[in-house]
């Protein structure tokens, strides 16, 4: 039976086939979840030792799945790796440095994926006060709802979409790395 159960939480297949083959066999119990809103519910029904959260998904972003972990002191005890194939698109809502979780960029390597997952459970053990993300959420609030709101909204959507876009293309770049190393 594997001792460390870890929670990917990614839309793409490619990179929750890429993580469960990175990882030492035997020792890990893989999970999946495709967008934010399953990933909750697995962290609740599954109680993951670590978990792997993609910033861009579906439904619920990694954004707010974040903010719902760090809400919670049960669930801010698990260490956490964020993943994303833009480091921007994390510290535009979280500034640097990390101190309470991992983050990787994707693509990344077998190295960097074990030693993301050592320093995420080195920074779990921290000790802290109280959750970080609620005075970020509570600063952009008011500035929503100051105007221009339809703007707003339009101008998010935009830089969603580039970012998935930036993240499919580097989604290319690891299938065809894996097709590569299968075919030598």
């Amino acid at each position: 039976m594997a001792s460390h159960k870890i929670l990917v939480i990614d839309d793409s297949r490619v990179i929750q086939k890429t993580v469960k083959s990175m990882l030492p066999p035997g020792n890990f119990d893989v999970v999946e979840a495709k967008d934010g809103e399953e990933g909750l519910k697995k962290i609740r029904s599954d109680k993951p030792s670590l978990i792997m959260l993609d910033f861009l998904l579906p439904k619920k972003s990694g954004w707010e799945v974040f903010q719902e972990i760090q809400a919670h002191d049960d669930l801010r005890k698990i260490p956490l790796v964020v993943m994303s194939g833009r480091k921007e698109e994390v510290t535009e809502k979280i500034s640097e440095p990390f101190e309470f979780f991992e983050f990787i960029e994707k693509p990344f390597e077998k190295k960097q994926l074990i030693g993301a997952i050592k320093t995420a459970m080195a920074k779990a053990k921290k000790p802290r006060a109280a959750a970080k993300a609620a005075p970020a959420a509570a600063k952009a609030a008011p500035a929503a709802a100051a105007g221009g709101e339809d703007v707003a909204a339009l101008q998010a959507k935009v830089a969603a979409m580039e970012k998935e876009i930036a993240t499919l293309k580097k989604q290319v770049t690891q299938i065809l790395t894996f097709i590569k190393q299968k075919l030598k």
